[in-house]
């Protein structure tokens, strides 16, 4: 098998969680995703909601398991030396499908299976020879991968050089592993909807506490939070008394100001201020209204969610599901109903919100 070089890296990566339209909740998930020539696998892969197996909320001893068999140093979890490169947000059984790969070392790059090769030789690799390959990407849901069938013919082989592979998941195995700041800090006076708040994050995986302000948190507490969300009623001193202790505690965090007391909309600013992957790979890169329509643009196909949130007059939230569709790379002008709304735009990984003045 002879393969071009391909650059591998790795980089943090988000499943969106958040409330859907009809009262549906779907699971927050932080992984580690696989850079391949500089751009995110998974966004080769078309519509896909999927998490690789790095996830952030596995335990340690798992995780590090997974990293051991992407080096070939722990063995093949599937028939036929077969590796799950992406699987399920929701569960990990492989009856609800998964991306999987072959994964090999090779020690020419003209060919010459080296699959019996030691993993751990550490030998220069930049001019070739023990190379790490993946090849034969299928959708697999059975044991057994009927590539003929299910097979990913367009994707790979990749062939990675091993110093690269090896240097880059050798990060996780010395702690960089993601998920550090899962937690948010719900700042406000009205506990009816900070406590739904709360809970519809907990729901989707995201730890939340609720507190009047930030005084005497501890450091290592306040270190633990990757978000803080203000309600719209808390005043300007304690909003600031709240920032000095996160500065004082050296804690870099993102801030939210509520659009408007709806928990589904929360969510999703809450969600979009966890989100730690690159914006340079992001598949959903814009999203404004403007007028009676609203305009979003995306980087590769993928399905994508519009959902318009509204406040009647007597306070009751409205919600109108404007767009479900799996859209093509480029921008896209969507009519919106009725008056001022919010507008909430989610892809599988990554959410933004918009609104437009009253």
């Amino acid at each position: 098998m002879s393969a071009e070089y391909a650059t591998f890296g790795l980089a943090p990566a988000m499943r969106a969680g958040g409330v859907l339209a009809g009262g549906d909740y779907q699971v927050h998930r932080e992984f580690v995703d696989f850079i391949v020539n500089g751009r995110p696998l998974l966004f080769q892969l078309s519509d896909l909601d999927a998490v690789s197996p790095l996830a952030s909320d596995i335990p340690p001893a798992i995780f590090t398991t997974h990293v051991r068999r992407l080096l070939l140093e722990a063995e093949a979890p599937l028939l036929d030396g077969r590796y799950v490169i992406y699987g399920c947000p929701e569960c990990e059984g492989l009856e609800c499908g998964a991306v999987t790969a072959v994964i090999e070392r090779t020690r020419d790059s003209a060919g010459g299976s080296g699959a019996g090769a030691e993993s751990g030789d550490d030998a220069d690799v930049s001019g070739g020879g023990d190379d790490y390959v993946w090849r034969d990407f299928a959708w697999q849901t059975s044991d057994r991968a009927d590539l003929e069938l299910n097979g990913y013919h367009g994707i790979g082989p990749f062939r990675f050089r091993g110093g690269e592979y090896r240097a880059e998941l050798g990060r996780l195995l010395d702690g960089a592993a993601p998920g550090a700041g899962r937690r948010v800090l719900l700042i406000g006076a009205r506990v009816a909807l900070n406590a739904k708040l709360a809970a519809a994050l907990r729901t989707i995986g995201i730890g939340a506490e609720i507190a009047a302000d930030a005084t005497g948190v501890p450091a290592e507490e306040l270190r633990t939070y990757g978000a803080v969300a203000f309600a719209r009623e808390v005043p300007a001193r304690t909003r600031d008394g709240v920032r000095a202790s996160f500065e004082g505690a050296g804690v870099d965090v993102a801030y939210v100001d509520g659009l408007a007391p709806i928990v589904p909309l929360l969510v999703a600013q809450i969600e979009y201020a966890l989100d730690r992957s690159p914006l340079a790979q992001r598949r959903l890169t814009r999203l404004s209204v403007a007028g009676d329509s609203v305009v979003t643009e995306v980087t590769s196909t993928c399905r994508v969610r519009l959902t318009v949130y509204r406040l009647d007059r007597l306070y009751r939230t409205r919600v109108h599901e404007v767009l479900d569709e799996v859209l093509e790379p480029g921008e896209h002008r969507v009519a919106l109903p009725g008056r001022a709304r919010h507008v909430v735009a989610r892809t599988p990984d990554s959410v933004l919100v918009s609104s437009a003045s009253e």
